[in-house]
């Protein structure tokens, strides 16, 4: 059996371009950073625009998104060269309705492929923006659906294979919210940038001079020392209603938050990956691993600040460097500001949408898998390798297992799931909605179930992987394709290009 230390030293491995001013040498460790303090929140909380869109004769809802190089001020005085969408860093929050058709028009300004992945969308395989959708240099690439699944926030961020985590760290990364009447029935906090707020959370490591340092990744990617929310650092949010709704993304390349308020006061978990939940869960923290998205609702008081913050990570059993990780590390991601009086909001209902068991939590599985270094199953990714085939709409059980002792997650292209089980027991309250990436503690299985509907391609493959990014881009990654009756696999020959089929 190869060591993990030959393992890693056996294969060559692409290093990451560095953003121009940044250097090398710096300590890629996150130590036990320590976020600026509430007092240091001193810029208020930029919202991402909600992207401008049109209705052509046939009724198709069409966005506009053009990938491209900028400059941002993320730390207070300091000048970032950074990647966005639309403009200089993230992109704006694109938003439709259930049942809605929706185009997607992506001009890559940037000067090397790219691709944009709908993270969360049940979309057509050749949809999808994984990496065999890359788009050129001055190249258009256009995605079009309808949208088949309930109100959820979603994101989009480009997906090219071996160089995702550089794209996304960047700044390529935005929010994709899906609305329907179910949802709007129910009273939540709804005013966009008002009393629904998006929040992108992400780390970063700056030079002196403010650079992006891309110098030194850990064994799980980039860890930063300091907070981005929206894109800046230091941000607070100046609240007028009763009560908020925090929709939350771990937009890390590697980091994994614990989210709560400085006080440990209750919020209202009211929404997962793929959307609100049969209830609310009443919590005082959250885990979010990158990728992870989660709504809450929180009541304040009229002139009382209060932080969100993530604190140490407490699930560590099995992690062999936690320190090292960023498992230590306590960080101010948001400060709230209430005014002295503050607009009454309705308490979050007591039943929010059902959801119907996809199967039973003894259900034997489809398939098994096994994370391990920067393999799924003992294999690295291979942009010409099929590793399932899946009949269409059919409903499958998989399991998942970390056989590591580093951290993993789980994310998994075109579906959302549900968690039957973990290690055969009922999950936790607040893995009880619909998910499309968990994160998966060593040694332990969790057991999914999704279905596949709706579309089939015997070339395009969806993926699932780790969403730790440099994971993801070593090769933590394999590929499936959705058949209908008769329907056999196409040849696959990505050998013309080092990340996959140009469109």
């Amino acid at each position: 059996m190869v060591s993990r230390r030959g393992f890693l030293t056996g294969f060559a491995v692409t290093s990451l371009a560095v953003v121009a001013g940044c250097s090398p040498g710096r300590d890629g460790s996150a130590g036990s950073a320590t976020g600026g303090s509430a007092a240091g929140a001193t810029r208020p909380l930029p919202i991402p625009p909600l992207a401008a869109s049109t209705i052509d004769a046939a009724g198709v809802r069409v966005f506009d998104v053009e990938a491209q190089a900028g400059t941002t001020e993320m730390l207070a005085g300091k000048h970032t060269a950074t990647w966005g969408f639309n403009g200089s860093v993230l992109g704006p929050t694109l938003r439709a309705r259930r049942g809605e058709a929706v185009r997607c028009r992506v001009r890559n300004s940037l000067p090397e492929p790219t691709t944009v992945h709908w993270h969360g969308m049940h979309v057509p395989a050749r949809s999808d923006g994984g990496p065999h959708q890359m788009i050129a240099p001055g190249a258009e690439w256009t995605a079009e659906w309808t949208v088949a699944q309930q109100a959820g926030t979603l994101w989009y961020h480009p997906h090219p294979h071996g160089v995702t985590e550089k794209h996304v760290y960047r700044g390529l990364s935005g929010l994709f919210l899906v609305d329907d009447d179910e949802a709007d029935a129910l009273g939540l906090p709804g005013e966009y940038g008002v009393d629904d707020i998006p929040l992108v959370i992400q780390d970063r490591r700056f030079t002196p001079d403010g650079a992006l340092d891309e110098s030194a990744p850990t064994d799980v990617g980039l860890l930063g020392d300091t907070i981005v929310t929206n894109g800046i650092a230091g941000a607070h949010l100046e609240v007028r209603t009763e009560r908020i709704r925090l929709r939350m993304l771990n937009g890390s390349s590697g980091r994994i938050y614990t989210l709560g308020f400085s006080d440990d006061r209750v919020f209202q978990l009211v929404a997962t990956d793929g959307g609100l939940m049969p209830k609310a869960v009443p919590l005082n923290r959250i885990q979010l691993s990158p990728g992870e998205r989660a709504e809450i609702v929180v009541t304040v008081r009229a002139g009382e600040p209060v932080t969100l913050r993530s604190t140490p990570v407490v699930e560590r059993d099995g992690i062999d460097r936690a320190a090292e990780f960023g498992f230590d590390d306590s960080f101010d991601i948001l400060s709230l500001r209430p005014a002295s009086t503050l607009r009454p909001a309705a308490e979050v209902p007591a039943t929010l949408v059902p959801m119907t068991a996809l199967a039973a939590a003894t259900t034997a599985p489809d398939h098994a898998f096994e994370l391990k270094w920067f393999m799924i199953n003992n294999q690295r990714m291979d942009m010409n390798r099929v590793d399932l085939t899946i009949p269409v709409e059919s409903t499958q059980v998989w399991t998942v297992r970390n056989n590591d002792n580093w951290p993993h997650n789980f994310h998994v292209h075109d579906v959302q799931y549900q968690v039957l089980a973990v290690d055969g027991a009922a999950p936790p309250p607040e893995l009880s909605g619909w998910k499309d990436t968990i994160y998966t503690a060593p040694g332990v299985t969790y057991t999914l179930a999704m279905h596949f509907a709706d579309y089939t391609d015997p070339a395009i493959p969806y993926m699932y992987h780790c969403h730790l990014l440099l994971h993801e881009d070593r090769g933590m990654m394999g590929q499936f394709l959705v058949l209908g009756p008769g329907e056999r696999p196409a040849p696959m020959d990505m050998s013309g290009s080092p990340h996959g089929r140009h469109g």
